[in-house]
């Protein structure tokens, strides 16, 4: 998404207005580059190693293998995979406004970071439905784990086909004394199509599934908060209510993030689509550079609200960077170790239920003889017995 701003040079100024002079008003100081250097490397540090974790905690237990966790795999796949390809070749872009990675790269620079975004915030909004419909609608039919590669699929498809236009109409430019990389919008008087296409990304990409996904919590936290089962205050119950907000407010913490570091980004290319003038000054370069950052910074606050907020998150985590995982961790580790885990308890259940059977079968027999038994004592209805007893 950090391409929308290579449709212009000179951070807001046509092309061919300023830049034409072989003069580069846009180098800045050693000591601006490297803080700005540290600030978008530390984003791509945290971003890659977190979400690549995130995805292997998620892949390599059974137990996380839901359907909300398949999304939070896309979500930390396209996050990932923006903060290699992107990041840090727009920072470098930024810097001195001139392209150093040809045609090719371009297109591909301008093309995947609005898929990315768009495949990032709708796995967002399908683990909000899919929440919305597991409290809301509970006794309706799931999504399968099929369905659920399907519909992600289908997100992926959705998402290359709106960043389509800025791929085709990508281009590179030699201007005096260096090269720009740009998006060559056809001129379709008296259609603006450029800024259709970016409100129509602004609209997609933020300001639609941030409303259904609004709509969607509101409805599950007052159903989770202001709601009771009446006459149902069992402990597996409180247990299972405590379980779902907590999935619920990690959700939403996620998704606040994501819109409180996106909605500066899309004002700025907003204001600068309608205002242009506005991004004529010299110092609009350092705004860019700031609010660029803040954008995709949005790739590394997932992993630590997962590790804050998920307590198998938190366990995997650990599993993962410490040697020798606190005490207090251990039951959590216990847990994500899903297959051992599932086969004592399903062991303990079965023996559970062995022992029940044995000794309603020992205290029956020395029952003494009673109408419906037979003269030795066993129950006339052994079979049925049994079945209703398992």
């Amino acid at each position: 998404m950090d391409a929308l701003h290579n449709n212009t040079d000179c951070n807001g100024t046509d092309v061919s207005v300023n830049c034409s002079a072989g003069f580069n008003q846009f180098i800045q100081p050693g000591w601006q580059i490297a803080l700005w250097a540290a600030a978008y490397c530390s984003i791509v540090a945290v971003s890659v190693v977190g979400n690549v974790v995130v995805i292997w905690i998620i892949l390599a237990h059974k137990r996380m293998r839901t359907v909300t966790n398949y999304f939070l795999v896309n979500l930390a796949f396209a996050e990932a995979a923006m903060s290699v390809f992107n990041t840090v070749i727009n920072f470098a872009y930024a810097v001195h406004n001139e392209w150093y990675f040809g045609p090719v790269y371009c297109r591909f620079h301008n093309f995947f970071p609005i898929a990315a975004i768009f495949a990032s915030i709708y796995s967002m909004t399908a683990v909000a439905l899919d929440r919305y419909m597991a409290i809301i609608h509970p006794l309706q039919q799931r999504l399968s784990s099929t369905e659920t590669r399907v519909m992600i699929a289908g997100i992926w498809v959705l998402a290359l086909l709106l960043a389509f236009p800025q791929y085709l109409y990508s281009a590179t430019e030699s201007l005096p004394g260096r090269t720009v990389c740009f998006i060559d919008w056809p001129d379709y008087s008296p259609v603006d199509f450029r800024k259709i296409y970016y409100v129509s990304v602004a609209l997609l990409i933020y300001l639609l599934p941030l409303c259904i996904m609004g709509w969607a919590y509101t409805a599950v936290g007052v159903s989770l908060w202001a709601g009771e089962i009446p006459g149902d205050s069992s402990e597996r119950y409180k247990e299972q209510l405590i379980a779902k907000r907590k999935v619920v407010k990690m959700m939403v913490v996620v998704v606040s993030t994501f819109a409180g570091c996106w909605l500066p980004y899309h004002t700025y290319f907003l204001l600068h689509q309608f205002l242009p003038e506005l991004f004529e000054q010299r110092y609009m370069q350092q705004v860019y550079l700031a609010v660029m950052w803040l954008a995709m910074s949005s790739t590394m606050y997932n992993p630590i609200i997962y590790y804050c907020l998920n307590s198998r998150f938190r366990a995997g985590f650990q599993q993962v960077f410490c040697c020798c995982a606190p005490p207090t961790a251990a039951k959590e580790e216990l847990e994500l170790k899903s297959p051992r885990y599932l086969q004592t308890q399903v062991s303990t259940f079965r023996a559970s239920r062995m022992e029940t059977a044995v000794s309603s079968a020992v205290d029956a027999a020395e029952l003494p003889p009673q109408p419906g038994l037979t003269s030795n004592g066993s129950d006339s209805f052994p079979r049925s017995a049994h079945v209703s007893s398992q």
